[in-house]
């Protein structure tokens, strides 16, 4: 690592995260100014433009690639047109001990005086909830289902090779060409859609004055600069800024330059969840290195410093603020902008090249939390790529985490992609399949499926305040099988999805008329086409999801309640409501029944196994190709972020023998400590699943360092992963870290200030994690491959 590097990095890791009101005064001067006089498409454009137009420019002292989305690094924007805090939220963020941001007086002054009067029912959240009926709210509340949208945008695509081959100027021409092409005489949606075009041209135009600006202030720079090197790299800045983003890029510098503009630009427009990336960056900037290369205009050293100060822009980034269940179900800086590195080319050849290791030496030297990395791993791509990514691993900070490309594209031709399309697509934020720069996959928020199972229990009614949220579906001690205990908890299932999807055709509409995203349907095809904005069904593909959470402790407690109650009769269904009722106490003969002599996912135990397949399907069946409103479908994710830990809060005990308040298990691994039979127990029960119809599911696996310890550890891993890949497995990632070092770490924080773990779809510090999340990651079972 260059010195210069060392230096962007430390001040990237030592800047405290605060909130800057630039963005929200900036925004706020254009509603005030154009609400009510010109179409909300225009009204977004001019904010846009506004923000691009007078932000503060900040380049870092050393910076290559230039940038921020605030005004120094950590400096972090308010959305007040998706949510506008209150007082009391701007005084929770300063003073929480976890995930907190800075509030100085001056902000609380801004948010007071200016932005709370006009913005507290103007918001999206407000608005959302406003039109949320009772039933909603009431199933949002008990934590059965979570929402995205009440705090962030949609937004959860990924840029393609597009903006490599395009500057702005040109999408400016394919704006004016798309406008040419209307029919106003046949076309009744016309004039609407001019305004969205006329709305995508103003925000090129914006994207390419920040560039410009960023020009100049490094020119000016540079006549101040006293270091003849630091001179040259700002009048070298000054030079790319002048050329990207107005015209394609055409080194591999001038490339990631142009990519961080976009990004900037997608992240200041609106708050999006997740993160845009550059998706499939080793074979977008491939053809700039190779060429630069053979031509002697470009070292490789030269290239591995740009990507590291690249690298950095994104850790500079903190997640905006969250509050209340979003920040429950979520609650990290991450913001999930994911790199994918390798699987196939477009024409289905071994997309792995030099930039491809290129890419996994920075991960590894640079070893921060921003940007999270992956591999794409085909059965096409050399064993010495997958073998270089394990050697990455086992050091145990979490990343890359790895995919199955040809199941990924698999998911993609089977929803209904092109060929072409789901080549060039991958994965982003934690596990999530799309094609990338075409699709809009918009995640929608989380499901609670062992609550579905506890309100079944329950007749319908919320185990914390005796609600009937649910319906009437039967007391279950007057069920004669098994099979009619499923039968009601579908009939659960059907009740709680039809509710989410209600409320979700509300949101999806909100977001349709009140909030587009002009920028960012710029850059993602087909909306210049379409004459259509990116939040209303102007992308190629539209697809929507609610991802399931707890696979592994509903399909241990249902395995609990077959297997006991009506296969072996040990317990009546009256001693096992009882015994949740009493969070086990009293029942302690239970707890070890359900716990030690149950059959337990995550074993490849047939038994249970079964059943978590038959939850699997029943939930897939529920959701998937339901239609949303911007013409494209519902498919269904199992993942979790951090709501495993906010759902089992919410719910009592559960038949697997989990106490009441726990948290449920992660993403599709089993639950902590039910697997009992080694990794590869673990993945065959795991791959029972059909992944392929999903859009992304997510397994978490935990060894200690010396179980990966040389050669034959990284070979045991990678054979482990390939093993798992033939299974048609999605994803799997790994935590590498010794029990005792955690535990050590929870009592003496401040000797472990820089340990990092893998939590769900993003690796974390381990102080930032609440302290039920870390005793989640100390009880997972420590896998060994004897």
């Amino acid at each position: 690592m260059k010195e210069r590097v060392r230096k962007l990095r430390c001040q990237s890791l030592n800047a405290a995260p605060y909130i800057s009101m630039e963005r929200a005064k900036l925004v706020d001067e254009i509603y005030k100014k154009y609400l009510g006089k010109v179409s909300t498409a225009i009204l977004r454009a001019l904010a846009f433009k506004n923000i691009m137009d007078n932000k503060k420019l900040c380049i870092n002292d050393g910076e290559l690639i230039v940038g921020e989305r605030g005004e120094k690094p950590a400096a972090t924007p308010t959305y007040p047109e998706l949510c506008c805090h209150t007082l009391e939220d701007f005084k929770i963020m300063n003073e929480r001990d976890k995930i907190s941001f800075k509030v100085n007086e001056d902000a609380k002054k801004i948010q007071e005086e200016v932005i709370i009067p006009f913005w507290k029912e103007r918001s999206m959240r407000h608005k959302i909830f406003n039109r949320m009926t009772d039933e909603w709210k009431e199933c949002y509340n008990a934590g059965i289902f979570t929402e995205f949208m009440e705090q962030r945008a949609p937004g959860h695509t990924v840029a393609d090779d597009k903006i490599y081959k395009k500057g702005f100027k040109d999408f400016k021409k394919d704006i004016n060409e798309a406008i040419n092409k209307l029919d106003f005489l046949n076309d009744e949606k016309a004039l609407d859609k001019k305004e969205e075009l006329n709305a995508m041209y103003i925000c090129a135009d914006a994207i390419i004055t920040l560039g410009k600006r960023y020009g100049e202030l490094a020119r000016k720079m540079a006549q101040k600069e006293s270091d003849s090197v630091r001179k040259e790299d700002l009048l070298h800045i000054a030079k790319i800024c002048n050329w990207v983003p107005e015209n394609a890029p055409r080194t591999f510098e001038e490339a990631l330059q142009m990519y961080w503009f976009v990004h900037i630009g997608v992240i200041s427009e609106l708050n999006t969840w997740d993160s845009f990336n550059p998706g499939r960056l080793d074979q977008h900037l491939y053809p700039f290195y190779k060429k630069e290369i053979e031509e002697g205009t470009l070292i490789r050293e030269r290239a591995k410093e740009l990507l590291e100060c690249f690298w950095i822009k994104f850790n500079n980034q903190p997640a905006p603020p969250k509050v209340g269940i979003t920040l429950a179900e979520s609650g990290t800086y991450t913001d999930f902008a994911n790199i994918n590195s390798g699987g196939l080319t477009r024409d289905g050849r071994n997309g792995v090249n030099d930039v491809t290791y290129l890419v996994l030496e920075v991960i590894d030297e640079m070893r921060l939390l921003q940007p999270s990395s992956n591999i794409q791993l085909s059965k096409k791509n050399p064993n010495k790529f997958l073998k270089k990514a394990c050697e990455i691993i086992r050091k145990g900070w979490g990343q890359p985490s790895i995919f199955n490309a040809d199941e990924v594209i698999a998911e993609m031709l089977r929803a209904g992609k092109s060929i072409e399309d789901a080549r060039c697509g991958g994965t982003s934020g934690c596990v999530e399949t799309g094609a990338f720069g075409k699709e809009a996959y918009i995640l929608t928020g989380y499901i609670n499926l062992p609550k579905i199972l506890e309100i079944t229990l329950l007749n319908g009614r919320d185990s914390q305040t005796n609600k009937l949220i649910g319906v009437e579906t039967g007391n279950p001690i007057y069920f004669k099988s098994y099979e009619e205990l499923f039968e009601a908890f579908k009939k659960q299932l059907h009740h709680f999805v039809e509710i989410k999807m209600r409320g979700n055709n509300i949101i999806e509409k909100l977001y349709m008329e009140k909030m587009p995203s002009p920028f960012l349907s710029i850059i993602v095809s087909d909306c210049i086409k379409k004459g259509k904005d990116y939040n209303a069904g102007g992308a190629r593909y539209n697809t929507n999801y609610i991802q399931g959470v707890g696979i592994g402790t509903i399909a241990d407690s249902l395995c609990s309640i077959k297997y006991q109650v009506y296969d072996k009769k040990n317990l009546s269904i009256n001693e096992m409501l009882n015994a949740l009722k009493s969070n086990f106490e009293g029942y302690e003969y239970v707890n070890n029944l359900v716990s030690n002599r149950t059959p337990k996912y995550g074993n490849d135990d047939e038994y249970v196994d079964e059943i978590m397949q038959s939850i699997f399907e029943a939930y897939y069946e529920e959701v998937t190709d339901r239609k949303n409103m911007k013409g494209g479908h519902y498919r269904i994710d199992m993942l979790p972020t951090t709501c495993h830990v906010y759902f089992g809060s919410v719910m009592g005990a559960s038949p697997d023998g989990r106490k009441a308040k726990e948290p449920l298990s992660e993403g599709i691994s089993p639950s902590k400590g039910a697997d009992r039979n080694g990794p590869t127990a673990v993945i065959k029960s795991a791959s029972k699943m059909d992944h392929m119809k999903t859009g992304g599911t997510l397994l978490n696996q935990k060894f200690t360092p010396k179980v990966l310890e040389g050669e034959e550890g990284i070979n045991n891993l990678a054979s482990l992963v390939r093993s798992y890949f033939k299974l048609d497995g999605h994803h799997i990632q790994f935590n590498v870290v010794d029990k005792s070092i955690l535990l050590d770490a929870q009592k003496h924080p401040e000797n472990y200030k820089d340990l990092i773990v893998r939590v769900a779809g993003y690796s974390d510090y381990f102080n930032n994690l609440n302290k039920e999340l870390q005793d989640e990651i100390i009880s997972r079972t420590e896998q060994s491959f004897n």
